[in-house]
């Protein structure tokens, strides 16, 4: 849920060596079905991509859904032109995008690209980008699941499990992808704010059990979105309710079962599909400021519903917390966040603490309580890429816990 381009432009306008890659078959947003047999993280195509600074290449390859069903994801590796001149082999770090929107030409390695839907959204996804392409990491873009690639459905947006195998995946196809000269098995790191803060919080938390071969070394989560209960109400009838919305979408993508739409009005229904089609600054300039009971058969805020079945126990599998990482992380957000409460974020944190995990929270630099979540991604790229150095390095240090 990040709303860093919309305050931009609100201001501005205002180890396993895997098979290597399949043939290539066509673009890597059209799937075949079914999908080719084959492991999670496994490439089912690669074509060439552009990159100022790097060897680019985008990539389709599978993963599994909330489910566990096995899905096509594309995303983008990175590889930059200069050497690594780190201690040994150049590292890569999963980059989990925030939040970009469900239509399709919304997807970042579109608009990395310079294709699809670019606007400042590409910009600030760039911004993340090129600090970790700068500390000399390559870097594996997931574009998460959605309907950039065709049949794929909509995109389960902030889905903890989905978000956490697709950044996992995306890791394990950069290592699997021929030609990059990237090791098979080297160190990895993940990083990502808002959304992606959740993604990538999500990752550190499965990495153990899903992905146990990665060697990854730390994890940077900036002002992730761990509890959905908690943003049902702060972003309802503020500024930022697109994001609310997104989340209905995903919850409806990923839980067909509790039919969420049945409670949808007309009203509510239009939204709805309005939604799907947007990136992220049409749908906070959409739907700024309504409210979640105009849009409900009964009058009701969302909010209402998900303490009840069957969406309590929705937004209990999606809270992330619950599980103790294995590695260093960081966790940073704003004080005076204006879309994710630091309270949300700094929650997450304590409860990995009380689990005995390392992790370091930051305030992340703030002057204003205007567009201060979007703000932030001003500062927390370069604050991933000096972490992410100094975890690589063995120099995560033991955290903070017990001092915020």
């Amino acid at each position: 849920m990040t709303a860093s381009l919309v305050a931009a432009g609100t201001v501005a306008a205002l180890a396993v060596n895997a098979p290597a890659a399949r043939a290539d078959t066509g673009s890597v947003y059209t799937s075949s079905s079914p999908l080719p047999a084959g492991q999670n993280g496994d490439v089912v195509k690669s074509q060439p991509s552009t990159y100022n600074g790097a060897k680019a290449t985008r990539i389709q390859y599978l993963s599994r859904d909330n489910k566990d069903k096995q899905v096509a994801v594309s995303g983008t590796v990175l590889v930059p032109d200069n050497p690594w001149n780190g201690p040994g082999e150049r590292p890569i770090v999963a980059y989990a995008p925030f939040t970009f929107g469900m239509g399709p030409d919304c997807a970042p390695s579109k608009t990395l690209a310079g294709e699809g839907a670019s606007d400042m959204v590409s910009g600030f996804q760039g911004g993340f980008v090129n600090a970790l392409l700068g500390a000399g990491f390559a870097v594996a873009q997931t574009d998460y699941i959605g309907p950039w690639v065709e049949g794929s459905g909509d995109h389960p947006y902030v889905i903890r499990l989905s978000e956490a195998h697709t950044v996992l995946d995306v890791i394990r196809a950069a290592q699997r992808l021929p030609g990059t000269g990237l090791p098979a098995d080297g160190p990895v790191g993940i990083a990502g704010y808002s959304e992606g803060g959740s993604a990538a919080a999500a990752a550190a938390e499965l990495a153990a059990t899903y992905a146990p071969e990665l060697d990854v070394k730390g994890v940077y989560s900036g002002a992730p979105p761990a509890d959905k209960a908690a943003l049902s109400k702060s972003l309802d009838g503020g500024m930022y309710f697109g994001f609310l919305g997104y989340a209905l979408i995903g919850i409806n993508q990923a839980y067909p079962e509790a039919k969420l739409m049945n409670l949808a009005n007309p009203t509510g229904a239009e939204l709805f599909l309005k939604a799907r089609q947007t990136c992220t600054l049409n749908a906070v300039f959409q739907f700024m400021y309504k409210q979640s009971g105009s849009l409900t058969k009964d009058g009701k805020p969302v909010s209402s519903y998900l303490s009840q079945p069957p969406f309590d126990a929705i937004v209990a599998e999606n809270r992330i917390g619950t599980v103790k990482p294995t590695m260093p992380v960081m966790v940073e957000q704003s004080p005076m966040d204006d879309v994710i409460p630091a309270a949300v974020g700094k929650q997450m944190a304590k409860d990995w603490c009380g689990k005995g995990a390392n992790v370091q929270w930051k305030d992340l630099a703030s002057f204003t309580p205007l567009f201060s979540h979007a703000l932030g991604m001003m500062t927390a790229p370069n604050d991933a890429a000096e972490w992410l150095k100094a975890a690589f390095k063995g120099q995560a240090g033991s955290g903070n816990c017990g001092r915020f």
